[in-house]
């Protein structure tokens, strides 16, 4: 008996702990709601009086074990007392219906039995009941059972709380991401709406362009200035997602429009100059990128061409019977860095069959599985040895993909194709 006073008192100091120190034992039995369920009035009015003893004063009747499954489901209660043997449901056929039902199964249960139904305990034990108690029960270890059930049942009511809290956030998550992901898409489908079509003449023009996120920082147009010249350019914003794609929509946007003020469009130092003052990384979150611009004259077929820290565009042409590569680069600052800088306009004539490639730096700096950087070299070699092949574009980013050991490259891929 002492060993089962000792025990009890420990139940009572832990519950007391985990409610805190603003809710005593006391103030927790106060407040616990109790169903007392026995088919014996007298049996009843015994428990509802100890539990009164005990500071119990919200306390619920039933007279069987339907009755009690019927107010389980109409309100919540803190601990049931349960007595074993009762008609038309019995205790052990109330654990076994409340266990069918996981939200009912969070009310903890002591069963109330005599001395000979201690096997029918055990039983209602294994069913889901929390303890047992003899009828001729101790008021302290009544006061340690009704104590400790009640403060499962609260524990289990705030893990209930949290599980819903965190599904409603998990939801709202969720829905959260949904609609991101659905503007990220939209915005994705929107930049290579800006794009131009590919076209067949009177020059051949087409494109190869994937991104490495939902949003890249690349962008690339080309038009006609007027019946003579086809402005042709290529920029890589720094970093990928919103913040570069904006700026490199922008930018675009702006160069396809003609739109970069106090310069000739035809002019492709001017052009960049311009585009560098009005897109200082001060003015834009730091944020720069570099360009590739040219402008072609049917007439002539020469092609004048600037760079901004741009990789150099490839022209591939017929020498010999041999297909050989040169690179159109006039080197030149990022755009963006510093205000008023200058570029050189360099130019070159293109040969009847000639293709020009304008890639971005995407398209080779890759770490290769051999454990290797790749150059502009091996861009260079490939291009050159596939440019006859329709599909050169394609093959080149498989190409890219297979060297990168990955489908998804580290930055953005994108490329346009000149057939002169």
């Amino acid at each position: 008996m002492t060993d089962m006073k000792t025990s009890d008192d420990t139940t009572e100091q832990l519950s007391a702990d985990l409610v805190g120190d603003r809710v005593t034992p006391d103030e927790l039995l106060k407040s616990a709601n109790v169903l007392v369920v026995d088919d014996s009035r007298l049996m009843r009015l015994g428990l509802i009086r100890a539990l009164n003893a005990l500071g119990v004063e919200m306390i619920t009747e039933a007279g069987n074990g339907q009755e009690a499954l019927d107010k389980i489901r109409e309100r919540s209660f803190d601990v049931m007392l349960l007595d074993v043997e009762m008609p038309v449901m019995s205790g052990i056929d109330l654990l076994l219906a409340m266990k069918r039902e996981p939200e009912l199964g969070r009310t903890p249960v002591i069963v109330i039995s005599s001395a000979e139904m201690i096997e029918t305990a055990v039983k209602c034990i294994e069913a889901g009941a929390e303890d047992y108690l003899p009828k001729t029960f101790n008021p302290t270890l009544l006061r340690a059972r009704v104590l400790s059930s009640v403060e499962k049942k609260r524990l289990r009511d705030i893990d209930a709380k949290r599980v819903v809290q965190l599904q409603t956030e998990k939801n709202r998550l969720e829905q959260t991401q949904a609609r991101l992901q659905e503007e990220l898409d939209g915005a994705a489908a929107y930049v290579r709406s800006i794009f131009p079509a590919p076209t067949e003449k009177p020059v051949k023009i087409d494109w190869f362009y994937e991104t490495t996120t939902e949003l890249g920082g690349d962008a690339f147009g080309y038009h006609w200035i007027d019946a003579d010249h086809l402005a042709m350019y290529l920029l890589d914003v720094c970093g990928h997602g919103v913040g570069p794609a904006l700026l490199s929509v922008t930018a675009i946007n702006q160069i396809r429009a003609g739109a970069v003020p106090g310069v000739d469009q035809r002019d492709p130092g001017a052009v960049l100059g311009a585009l560098n003052n009005i897109y200082l990384m001060e003015k834009q979150n730091d944020l720069y990128f570099t360009l590739w611009y040219g402008v072609y004259h049917a007439p002539s077929r020469m092609l004048r061409h600037a760079s901004g820290g741009h990789p150099a565009a490839l022209l591939v042409h017929n020498q010999a019977g041999q297909a050989v590569g040169q690179r159109v680069v006039e080197a030149g600052m990022i755009i963006g860095a510093i205000d008023d800088m200058s570029y050189v306009t360099g130019s070159i004539e293109i040969p009847v069959g000639a293709q020009l490639f304008v890639p971005c730096d995407g398209c080779y700096e890759i770490n290769s599985t051999a454990g290797k950087e790749l150059t502009y070299g091996d861009f260079e070699n490939f291009v050159t040895q596939h440019a006859s092949e329709p599909d050169v574009l394609e093959k080149l980013f498989r190409w890219a993909q297979t060297e990168n050991g990955s489908p998804s490259l580290p930055d953005d891929f994108s490329i346009v194709r000149f057939q002169f």
